[in-house]
């Protein structure tokens, strides 16, 4: 078994086509993994990690695939998560349970706009990272204008720990900024690493670097300090030992360089991870809630404690359902009975696995620190798993709103029923994904993150489950909120022979930042404890179904200040009605407004179409941020409404001549304009 120390589990995260995929299939080929490197998109099987028929048919990363793999004497547990933005709870449940991760960023396009997407999920989950700037085989690359955008757009401080041998088609390897030479891949696949003296012509520039590197981190390393301004040299595993503490810390960002696809500097990236990348002994300690006494509690990652593990990915295959867990305390073993603090049920482990991408590999037994996953378990993402007679929640993954809605009718009964199990399964399996029914048409209603969310999990029924079935074109998610504050006081009292129906609640409802926040200010003995929950329950049934149009509604804070009840009429029944009633007739004065989601785009042009494209996006409702040059190419940042935005990719293609790119991902809701309202259905 492996000494915890030496484990690492690591994601990797990007913008779209930073080269994600491609450096984990560099990785698995120099740890020994794999012995053929795969393309992503290319002419053979695909890359290992993308391991689904679709996946390798539109050369995306959908899902998130997590194999195990052993670089010296260190085992690393390697998430490869997408970089689509519509995929975005892939990466989001992905670092929430990792203990470190590599930001992958694209050495001409810089930090893009899911960069900053996946920077502020780290931030959330205080992620120590390292950052790889790719592809600087490319025209037009530039590291150093990276590490700039580094510190202007993520405001990271980042140390850079290479200077670059040549860029775009002279890109020849690294020099290593801390032993002081440099690195060469030579062989069909890089796999021959050459360490050789640095080159005549850039060894001025290298040792201006390593100043700089050396003055950035000594600002942390006391003793560093000392030896810099002694003159002395300062020993590299002083250097690796500063730089270490610092990443840990969250105070700065490691920097590598190099060109995934072209096999340079992958290997140099594998000794950071086990260098500088925590091993689950040094994250910082978890906290889970005791959900009996509601009291926080400090999870340490110990294998004598008790089992504590967390479900984040749920998979259904031939075989059953995957249950993908972090186990951050206790030792687990075959045949252990475990409790579900959600579903407050237990179950046996009957089988524990290793995952390696689409295969398994039997364990007997798993310690605090490892993702492994459970056969047979019935359970959903976010769950907590704990031995019977402890009940502990931990913290749950941030999971985004839906923002586009699509109606789905089966062409046959043969199609109802497949389609009934293909939306059970993707439910389970993607937090992000909602499935309703329509009261007034009865039509199914399936909600996604955009478009190719959407689109990927259509062809899945098709392909999975024969599943036919039209469908309706995308609608958009709006909101309803209010925009002032309002009270109620409602009653319930009917006696209509017999046992009676009794509850009386007074409150009010404010504006707040969070889509809905429950405040309970009712005096002890005014209204029976049991009775608030039931409030509770009652108030949430009224924020799902809006008075403007229907829609659901968010930025709502209701506060429970009193009320009565009567000692044999009341129920939790009558108190759930009464809130709903209470809460719909103070939403009502309210003066409630229709809120729309805003996305933030960026879009890749050539100069010369520049002034077409800003002058559409004024015409689609849209605000222009700004925009910045980058050698031939213009990047252009506006909010759009996402109404205005199916089908603009076609528009884009047409006003570039094919030339432009673009991105975007949810941003806010605003205030839809009045003259709009009148629009929505």
């Amino acid at each position: 078994m492996v000494f915890r120390t030496n484990i690492r589990n690591i994601g990797i995260s990007a913008h779209i086509d930073a080269g994600k995929t491609t450096i984990s299939e560099r990785i698995l080929f120099y740890t020994g993994k794999i012995h053929k490197i795969e393309e992503v998109g290319g002419d053979g099987d695909g890359a290992t990690m993308d391991y689904m028929e679709l996946e390798r048919e539109k050369g995306i990363t959908i899902t998130s695939a997590a194999v195990t793999c052993f670089w010296n004497e260190t085992q690393i547990n390697l998430i490869d998560t997408p970089g689509h933005v519509d995929f975005t709870i892939e990466v989001e449940r992905s670092l929430r349970v990792l203990d470190g991760a590599i930001m992958v960023l694209c050495g001409v396009a810089g930090v893009q706009s899911q960069s900053i997407t996946v920077d502020r999920q780290m931030k959330r989950y205080r992620i120590p990272r390292l950052a790889f700037i790719n592809k600087l085989d490319r025209v037009g690359a530039n590291p150093f204008r990276v590490v700039d955008a580094l510190i202007e757009k993520l405001h990271l401080n980042p140390v850079v720990l290479q200077y670059p041998i040549g860029l775009e088609d002279k890109f020849e390897g690294v020099i290593d900024l801390i032993e002081m030479n440099a690195h060469y891949y030579e062989g069909e696949n890089g796999e021959a690493w050459a360490k050789k003296p640095i080159p005549e012509e850039l060894q001025e520039q290298a040792q201006v670097a390593r100043e700089k590197l050396l003055d950035r981190i000594s600002i942390h390393s006391e003793a560093m300090m000392v030896k810099l301004l002694s003159g002395e040299e300062v020993p590299k595993h002083m250097i690796w030992d500063a730089i270490r503490q610092g990443t840990l810390n969250l105070e700065f960002t490691p920097v590598l360089m190099g060109s995934a696809f072209k096999n340079q500097g992958v290997q140099n990236l594998l000794d950071a991870v086990t260098l500088y990348l925590p091993s689950p002994m040094e994250r910082e300690v978890v906290t889970a809630m005791d959900v009996s006494t509601e009291r926080e509690v400090k999870v340490y990652p110990e294998p004598t404690d008790p089992v504590v593990a967390l479900a984040f990915k749920l998979i259904d295959d031939e075989f059953g359902q995957l249950t993908y867990i972090r186990l951050y305390s206790g030792t687990l073993k075959h045949g252990d009975r475990l409790y579900n603090s959600r579903t407050k049920k237990f179950f046996r482990v009957n089988r524990l696995v290793r995952i390696e991408v689409d295969k398994r590999q039997e364990l007997l037994v798993a310690e605090a620190g490892e993702i492994i996953g459970l056969m047979g378990v019935d359970c959903a993402s976010g769950d907590t798993l704990c031995p019977p007679g402890i009940n502990l929640s931990l913290e749950g993954i941030f999971v985004p709103e839906p923002v586009m809605t699509i109606a789905i009718t089966p062409k046959s009964q043969e199609d109802s029923d497949r389609l009934e199990k293909a939306l059970h399964r993707f439910v389970r399996e993607d937090p992000t994904l909602h499935v309703s029914t329509d009261p007034e048409s009865h039509k199914t209603l399936m909600s996604g993150m955009g478009e190719l969310h959407l689109d990927i999990y259509l062809e899945r029924m098709k392909r999975e489950y024969h599943a036919e079935a039209y469908i309706s074109p995308p609608a958009v998610a709006y909101r309803e909120t209010i925009s002032q504050g309002a009270t109620f006081d409602y009653t319930l009292k009917k006696q209509p022979g017999g046992t009676g129906q009794y509850a009386h609640v007074v409150g009010r409802l404010e504006l707040c930042k969070e889509p809905f926040v429950f405040e309970n200010r009712v005096v002890e003995g005014v209204i029976p404890k049991q009775f608030i929950a039931a409030c509770e329950q009652g108030f949430y049934d009224g924020v799902k179904t809006g008075w403007l149009k229907g829609y659901p509604i968010i930025g709502v804070k209701v506060i429970l200040e009193g009320g009565s009840y009567h000692p044999v009429d009341s129920s939790e029944m009558a108190f759930r009605f009464a809130a709903r009633q209470g809460f719909e007739q103070a939403f009502a004065r309210t003066n409630p407004v229709l809120l729309e989601p805003m996305m933030l785009l960026e879009v890749e042009t050539p100069s010369q179409f520049l002034g077409r494209i800003q002058g559409q996006l004024l015409s689609l409702r849209g605000c222009l941020l700004g925009s910045e040059t980058r050698d031939q190419d213009v990047i252009i940042r506006a909010e759009v409404p996402l109404a205005e935005m199916f089908g603009y990719s076609t528009k884009l293609r047409s006003l570039s001549q094919g030339m432009a790119t673009f991105s975007m991902e949810f941003l806010e809701y605003q205030k839809l304009p009045e003259n709009w309202e009148s629009k929505i259905r």
